[in-house]
This record gives C-alpha cells, structure tokens and sequence, in this order.
C-alpha cells in the first residue's frame, strides 16, 4: 500500500453571495468539510487543488476563478485517520485555496467518498465543519470580503 503525503489541500468552493459549499464524509457520516485531498507524487499544490475539486464535484476548475490564499495550517492527524500514512507521520500540512463560482451549482460526488452536498451561508457552515483548518477556511473567506466571523 503505497501511503499518503502529509501535505494536502482544502479548497474553498463559494459564491459571490459566500453560499459555500460543504461536502459529507462517507467514512464519517455526519462529518461536513471542504474539499480536500493529499498531493500526489510529482504534482504541485495547484495540480491537486484542480484535482480533487474535479475528483469530489465534477467541477472543472479552469471554468472558474482558482486561487491560492497563501494560508496553511499545520494539524495532527486524526488516529482513525492515520493508518494512511507512514508510520511515523502524525502531522499534516494544509494549503487553502479558493473556488469562486457564479452560483450554487449542481455537483457530482464522488461514488464512495461523499454521502452528500449543501450549499450553506459561510457562517452557517462554520458551525457544521468537523475540522478546525475549515474554519479558518471559513474565516479567511469572510475577511477576504470585509466580514467576520
């Protein structure tokens, strides 16, 4: 089995009305986040970005304003979670980005990894994400428009 990186990234997919979209874990059924994904051999944070929002939602990146928000956070990984990784790998480095799209648009999941998908007002969806870095996420997000959390 061929482990995880411990760097990956977390893309925030939004609208101009900051409707945001949230994404349910099929391994954790009630566990609500971003999209997210670890980078692959040989691919840049950008690469993975694209990916995994392709991979997760079927939205083609390239169609819509991609950003890197030079935001990383560096957290411990889950123990239910660290199976995926070598052995003596207990933290991860994540790189944000930024999805802008023109509206909630329809999205297809990822058979397996997503149980389902909403599209939430940020603040709202600061309160369902599992995971501290998504809040942050979300935090950036207002502030990148002048708001708080």
């Amino acid at each position: 089995m061929a482990y995880k990186q411990p760097v990956s990234v977390l893309v925030m997919i939004y609208t101009p009305q900051l409707d945001v979209l949230l994404l349910e874990r099929a391994d954790r059924p009630g566990f609500w986040q971003s999209v997210t994904g670890s980078c692959e051999p040989g691919e840049t944070l950008r690469e993975t970005a694209m990916r995994e929002v392709f991979e997760e939602t079927g939205l083609d990146t390239g169609k819509y304003n991609l950003s890197d928000w030079q935001l990383t956070h560096e957290y411990e990984i889950f123990p239910h979670w660290r199976h995926r990784y070598a052995p003596d790998v207990t933290h991860n480095i994540e790189h944000v980005f930024g999805l802008e799209l023109p509206g909630a648009l329809p999205v297809t999941l990822a058979p397996g990894e997503h149980l389902g998908y909403e599209w939430v007002q940020w603040r709202q969806a600061a309160l369902r994400v599992f995971s501290w870095t998504n809040v942050e996420a979300l935090r950036t997000l207002g502030e990148r428009h002048g708001l708080t959390l």
